[in-house]
């Protein structure tokens, strides 16, 4: 692969990238760029964090990437995530491993890189001191919206430490690519900003499409980070996500009662998923309906179907109903795992009986 397909292929993953012409750059002097992606253990795993994450970690390491997974435990605790409870924080760390297992992701070409073993080394400290020096509070305070919360809340020092940390990381572990969410774009640019002083290239922000929730989007929210925020799953509220475990009647359930106005395409969560999910993992999506209103109708491309929807000629019920059945396609395999793997099973176990703290 020449490379102008592998930065179309990298590109690919974001809904915005900083900047084209740098990714073309690091291409050309390095052929095997490290890239990340972190997370936040804090309860259970939803389809974007699962089935996303792995489609598009798997296109940047088809690009030649080294791919990095960073298991942000600490971070957790900082921002008081699992009640701050460090012990349940790696557990569930652990149980989206599992999930990762089952749900295709290339492991085999993957590193995962735990926060906690990064702190051990006091060259990690001192680069987190400097990335806190360098920068006034208020600008620290301005990425507060990586942990999902307002510039405006009254944020706990452990919380205001949290940027300055992650900041550190990519510096630490040497990250060329910073593929994370449209969410995590603020403390992504602050990185690019400081790495020249640092004497470092400037990372490429590689920024992916943050899948929306299911329910009716929030009026009034005109920040474009604070509205991804408003808009994404929330762990908080069960019903505006799909979890990676969850049954298919659950899956059905909820695809069922999901915000979907017929012909609006605009902030429509069930095309979102065609989009980033369905199209991702099959070269076809057959919407099923009876020969009384036209029989089934096959969809090649995502573009299609929006254009079909918009129009009118597909119903949000059979829409519903097609995605609920290719999900759960994506679906069964996490759910086998963790019926028949003992150990995925105890720590699945174990994260349901947690409670979620925002």
């Amino acid at each position: 692969m020449d490379i102008e397909h592998r930065a179309k292929l990298i590109a690919s993953v974001g809904e915005e990238v900083i900047s084209r012409e740098d990714l073309v750059e690091l291409l050309k002097e390095k052929p095997h760029p490290v890239a990340y992606n972190g997370f936040e253990p804090s309860g259970k795993i939803h389809i974007a964090q699962s089935v996303l994450v792995a489609i598009n970690m798997n296109k940047l390491i088809d690009a030649g990437c080294k791919v990095k997974m960073f298991v942000a435990d600490w971070h957790a605790q900082a921002n008081n995530k699992l009640g701050g409870d460090l012990d349940k924080i790696q557990n569930t760390g652990k149980y989206f491993i599992e999930v990762w297992k089952a749900c295709g992701m290339k492991l085999d070409q993957v590193e995962f890189v735990w926060a906690s073993d990064l702190v051990k080394d006091p060259d990690y400290w001192q680069l987190v001191v400097k990335v806190a020096m360098m920068n006034s509070v208020e600008r620290i305070k301005r990425c507060s919206q990586i942990m999902g919360r307002s510039d405006e809340e009254g944020l706990s020092a452990a919380q205001i430490l949290y940027p300055c940390m992650q900041a550190a990381d990519i510096f630490y572990m040497g990250i060329d690519i910073c593929q994370l969410g449209m969410d995590q774009r603020k403390v992504n640019v602050l990185a690019r900003e400081m790495a020249p002083k640092f004497g470092r290239r400037k990372p490429v922000v590689v920024s992916h499409h943050m899948l929306m929730g299911l329910l009716e989007p929030p009026k009034g929210v005109t920040d474009p980070v604070a509205r991804v925020n408003a808009m994404k799953m929330s762990k908080s509220k069960p019903e505006s996500a799909i979890f990676s475990t969850d049954s298919a009647d659950d899956v059905e359930r909820k695809l069922k009662n999901a915000y979907c106005p017929a012909g609006k395409v605009e902030d429509n969560p069930v095309l979102e998923y065609c989009k980033y999910l369905v199209f991702e993992r099959f070269d076809k999506m057959v919407i099923s309906r009876s020969e009384k209103y036209g029989g089934d109708t096959t969809f090649s491309s995502y573009a299609a179907l929006e254009e079909a929807f918009a129009a009118g000629k597909v119903h949000p019920m059979d829409l519903k109903s097609a995605v609920a059945k290719y999900v759960n396609e994506m679906l069964e395999p996490i759910r086998q795992h963790f019926e028949k793997d003992r150990e995925a099973r105890r720590l699945k176990e174990l994260v349901e009986s947690y409670t979620v703290t925002r």
